[in-house]
């Protein structure tokens, strides 16, 4: 059960959350494992923090420091009662260290990947101590389990890969025996550490993640992610008035919607779950009653004649390159030669189309472009449109139904698309168009399938 961060936000979310927790203890005969985020906002006053100390501005990050030092008490202080005391102990232990580590970074302006992990990972740290906690104290047996002594990560801060055959192990020795016990195993989510221990994040929203490689290292019946949503929507409703809940899919479905911008589902919840075919169910912490939305291997309902498309998608602040060589597009091995350049700087590629001279793809990171695109000039003449959005249509019918692809384009009539795309899969529809039109277009879109 991935519990995010409106769902520890404050007391009374948390009591929610101890509420959802003992129903759930109460229909299956073992205890449920827990991961939690940071308290809502956390992470990115953390990140606030670091720049600031960046910056050599130390006096102003250890004022915010202590705003979330206070934050922290209040919220533990409200929720538990004999348990107070060590917890209150361990938060304040956790942010004096804290305090010591954004003091040095500012004396040096400078912050590496593995010290802006060392920062952000206190938000989970103290989440999961509080949260475990106060459930002590609403008599239900907890323990606290430290993410970073079970879950096993390579040395890429700031997007660590889990070490799954490592990080089974350590489940089987670290949260098994707590499961056994009876009590609720309580775990930070998004952080986790090398095999030499040192502290690492799996990325913004790594905290579904964390659940999942959990739960498939311990064979979890089902992998639970609690939100502020009713499940997976049709769109976005910041972009789309009124879309509807999605009651089943499949993982492929879930997979695609995840990549292209449904902020609802980290993009890599599904891997581990498809490993071991374990059902993931999304559901909604203020309104724990709605059924959700599961996802499962074959989807089921997603195969219903009668839904053409199962949901879209968008994903916003993309930049568009093209590589144009008329001497060398044809030529043996230069797609092998452009694509290496983006491994080496460690940028994927989200969408792929060729022309006859040219070969254009989106990017959403963009930390490394200039570096790209001064690789790629050495054997190609190269152009960034930045500010451009991409939209996925997802659905398992676009395979069987060869109208669907028509009426997708032909609802986007007047719209300026720069790039189209359908998988070998065929069960997306990609559209590359610029920011500014994504809202008409999301809206022609919903309209069209959903109406």
């Amino acid at each position: 059960m991935k519990f995010g961060g409106t769902s520890v936000a404050d007391p009374d979310a948390i009591d929610r959350l101890i509420g959802i927790v003992r129903r759930q203890k109460a229909k299956d005969a073992a205890a449920p494992i827990v991961v939690v985020s940071a308290l809502a906002g956390v992470t990115d006053t953390l990140v606030a923090v670091v720049a600031l100390a960046e910056e050599g501005e130390g006096d102003r990050a250890a004022a915010d420091l202590r705003a979330l030092l206070d934050r922290h008490i209040d919220v533990a202080s409200r929720v538990t009662t004999g348990s107070r005391d060590a917890v209150l102990a361990h938060v304040k232990k956790e942010f004096d260290e804290l305090t010591g580590l954004v003091h040095a970074l500012a004396v040096l302006r400078e912050v590496s990947p593995r010290s802006l992990d060392a920062v952000l990972a206190a938000g989970e740290l103290a989440s999961s101590r509080i949260v475990s906690a106060a459930m002590n104290d609403h008599q239900l047996p907890s323990a606290w389990v430290d993410a970073r002594r079970v879950l096993v990560t390579d040395d890429e801060h700031g997007g660590a890969s889990p070490d799954i055959a490592r990080t089974e192990h350590c489940c089987r020795g670290r949260i098994a025996p707590v499961v056994a016990s009876g009590q609720v195993p309580v775990l930070g989510g998004f952080i986790g550490a090398t095999v030499s221990g040192v502290t690492t994040t799996l990325g913004r929203g790594g905290s579904d993640y964390s659940a999942a490689v959990f739960g498939a290292s311990l064979d979890a019946a089902e992998i639970q992610i609690w939100t502020d949503v009713d499940g997976m929507l049709t769109a976005d409703p910041r972009i789309v008035p009124r879309p509807h809940v999605v009651p089943r899919l499949s993982f492929a479905e879930a997979s695609e919607l995840a990549y292209f911008g449904a902020k609802v589902l980290h993009p890599s919840t599904i891997l581990p779950a498809v490993a071991k075919n374990i059902p993931v169910r999304i559901l909604n912490a203020r309104r724990p009653e709605n059924t959700g939305t599961l996802i499962t291997a074959d989807g089921a309902q997603s195969k219903d004649s009668s839904r053409q498309l199962t949901a879209i998608a968008c994903k916003r602040e993309v930049t568009v390159i093209d590589i144009t060589s008329s001497r060398m597009l044809m030529a043996h091995g230069f797609l092998r030669r452009l694509f290496e350049v983006f491994e080496r700087f460690k940028t994927p590629v989200d969408v792929v189309t060729t022309s006859e001279v040219s070969v254009s793809v989106t990017i959403d990171d963009t930390r490394r472009l200039d570096a790209i695109v001064d690789n790629l000039g050495n054997f190609a003449e190269v152009s960034c449109e930045r500010d451009m959005a991409i939209i996925c249509a997802v659905g398992e019918n676009l395979r069987t139904d060869a109208g669907l692809f028509g009426r997708a384009v032909t609802a986007l009539d007047r719209i300026p698309l720069r790039l189209v795309s359908q998988a070998a899969s065929r069960r997306n529809i990609t559209f590359v168009l610029r920011n500014s039109d994504v809202r008409h277009a999301m809206t022609r879109l919903h309209e069209t399938f959903f109406r």
